[in-house]
């Protein structure tokens, strides 16, 4: 793998990464495991998982893996990974808040049951990994890393109400733990991905994705590789000045003139995850 970083950089620290099984979770889990990092993975379904565990394991000699399912909209059950996370590779240094998910949608069409789902998902489950995380692992150790997964949101969101509004939520939240947690050592970011070709946006209508790629100035999507280095890149030591920080990397839509465009159909069935 191409890298910037040392050989060993984040040897003897452990990462935390949600949604770690696919997609931009994990490119990053990739990248920290070849950097010398132990990491621990979880998501909704366990079958991707245990695949994963065992591919990532086999990227270095001795890499040390850990999974397990986890819905991190119920805070009993963050608790209980925390904990085995602990138990199985100890104190987590880093924590990458990428699960989430959500389903593309006109406002006009989007129930109450609907939003608060999104939401919960990706606002609330993004809390309580990262309350539990910081209670356990990083404030009586005076040290971390959090780097939370959103999305490009500063020019609003249309299509998308509900998570648009839940990132948004995020965002703020990052800004507000890098000042509270500053007294214990924690370095808290964000990092707002633009359209990104992944395992999460093959549930959106082909057009859509068409369409993105057209209101890109690099007339592109972004690939979740690229995604991992700026994360990789804000747990290292070298990010040490930088916090409370949401940082775009978009191919420069949110500096064109076009949006991503609002979707004709709703779909019947979403899923939550990325």
């Amino acid at each position: 793998m191409e890298t910037i970083f040392r050989a060993g950089l984040f040897e003897g620290r452990v990462a935390l990464i949600t949604g770690g099984g696919t997609g931009i979770g994990r490119a990053i889990a990739e990248e920290l495991i070849h950097l010398g990092a132990d990491v621990a993975i979880c998501g909704r379904r366990p079958e991707p998982l245990v695949q994963a565990a065992e591919e990532l394991a086999a990227l270095r000699e001795g890499a040390r893996v850990h999974q397990a399912s986890c819905d991190i909209r119920d805070a009993d059950a963050v608790a209980a990974f925390v904990d085995g996370t602990v138990e199985a590779l100890g104190p987590t240094d880093i924590l990458v808040n990428n699960a989430g998910g959500q389903f593309p949608t006109t406002a006009q069409h989007l129930s109450s049951r609907g939003f608060e789902a999104v939401v919960r998902n990706n606002l609330l489950g993004t809390w309580n990994m990262t309350h539990a995380v910081a209670s356990r692992a990083m404030i009586p150790r005076k040290q971390g890393r959090i780097v939370n997964v959103i999305a490009e949101v500063s020019r609003g969101f249309p299509g998308m109400v509900h998570t648009g509004a839940a990132r948004a939520g995020v965002d703020n939240m990052t800004k507000t733990l890098a000042v509270e947690w500053s007294q214990f050592g924690i370095r808290c970011n964000a990092v707002a991905p633009g359209v990104i070709e992944s395992s999460g946006t093959k549930q959106y209508p082909p057009q859509l994705l068409v369409q993105a790629k057209k209101a890109n100035p690099l007339k592109r999507l972004g690939h979740p590789r690229e995604v991992a280095h700026l994360v990789v890149y804000l747990c290292s030591p070298q990010a040490d000045f930088i916090t409370g920080q949401t940082l775009t990397i978009d191919g420069g839509a949110s500096i064109w003139g076009e949006q991503w465009p609002i979707p004709d159909t709703v779909p019947q069935f979403p899923p939550y995850e990325k």
